[in-house]
């Protein structure tokens, strides 16, 4: 029997036993995330008990950085991890043996501003022309926060300001830190704008009344690749079968977020919103044109393929992988074939 033959058995079990598993002794996965609205699925899945009927049993470590993550993954203290595209390219280029196995999001990441920048860049013809008119009207240039090099976030924007917008270099700089700094630095006006996800691009927008989206998501990097569900070859290797059911998981998740707003934000206030963020405003955030849930992994090799190109340029990059061989569709195409 060859390996696609035996996922979708293994895919189909999953499903057929999984109540009955209990019984047994659960099988374990050590994930890793970052607690951000793109690993939504594993909220859900998670928290509305989905992966203890199923038979796994899940140790849950957050991180507060793909690279941090990687390290982790490369140590083999994890066998999960739902993380960013870029974090992932970068780890197999350095030898890390890790499979996409799904995708979590697509166009994540939008271009926000807040005062003069917000205003400038509203009345602006072009992007362009808006960056230009506030460094000759403040003197300096618009300083715009991002996650740190080599993230999605951070490379979405160098994407979008170098090959769409044609911002010159001396019109930007550009701020790399957390995602909790990022949010602070809008709010205080230490910058001017951001490359950054949500919640924080819907809360901002709820606290300050001048801030204003510069630049959709969607528009900076076309069918731009986000977090997906990675998974490393040992743990494949050595239960195939709980992969396919976290797989399987995962996907009945993505239906679910979609499908029901009201619950899944006060799934994802309670994983991270940490008493900060009200559920009206987490719904907000989950519903808006920055937050498209998906799962299918073939929907972003090409996009992937593209960033990894760009990222080369930049020289995040040394050693380009294979994208094909970084994902394997085979657990994807087996639940849904079953």
């Amino acid at each position: 029997m060859n390996r696609r033959a035996l996922l979708a058995s293994a895919v189909a079990l999953a499903g057929s036993v999984a109540l009955p598993r209990l019984s047994a002794a659960a099988t374990p996965l050590r994930v890793g995330y970052i607690p951000i609205i793109p690993m939504t699925q594993l909220y859900v899945l998670s928290r509305e008990g989905w992966a203890k009927e199923a038979g796994l049993e899940l140790t849950l470590t957050s991180f507060q950085s793909g690279p941090a993550m990687i390290q982790a993954l490369a140590s083999g203290t994890l066998d999960v991890a739902y993380v960013g595209i870029g974090p992932v390219m970068i780890a197999r280029s350095k030898g890390v043996a890790v499979k996409v196995v799904a995708a979590n999001v697509i166009d994540q990441v939008a271009l926000i501003g807040r005062g003069p920048f917000a205003a400038v860049t509203a009345s602006a013809s072009s992007p362009a022309e808006g960056f230009a008119a506030f460094r000759a009207a403040q003197g300096r240039p618009a300083k715009i926060a991002s996650l740190p090099a080599g993230s999605v976030p951070d490379t979405v924007l160098r994407y979008w300001t170098q090959e769409v917008a044609k911002i010159p270099a001396s019109d930007i700089q550009i701020v790399g830190m957390g995602d909790e700094q990022v949010q602070q630095a809008l709010l205080s006006g230490a910058v001017d704008g951001a490359s950054i996800l949500e919640p924080t691009l819907t809360l901002v927008q709820t606290r300050l009344p001048d801030a204003r989206i510069v630049a959709k998501a969607g528009s900076l990097f076309p069918q731009q690749p986000g977090a997906i569900l990675a998974v490393t070859e040992a743990a494949i290797k050595r239960d195939p079968a709980a992969v396919a059911t976290l797989v399987k998981l995962h996907i009945r998740a993505t239906a679910f977020a979609n499908a029901n707003p009201d619950r899944t934000a006060v799934i994802v206030t309670e994983a991270i919103g940490k008493g900060l963020i009200e559920p009206a405003v987490m719904r907000a955030a989950l519903t808006s044109g920055a937050t498209n849930f998906v799962d299918d992994p073939r929907r972003i090799v090409d996009s992937t393929k593209r960033m990894q190109a760009f990222q080369q340029s930049l020289g995040q990059i040394t050693d380009p992988v294979d994208i094909d061989a970084l994902f394997d569709h085979s657990f994807y195409e087996a639940a849904k074939a079953g």
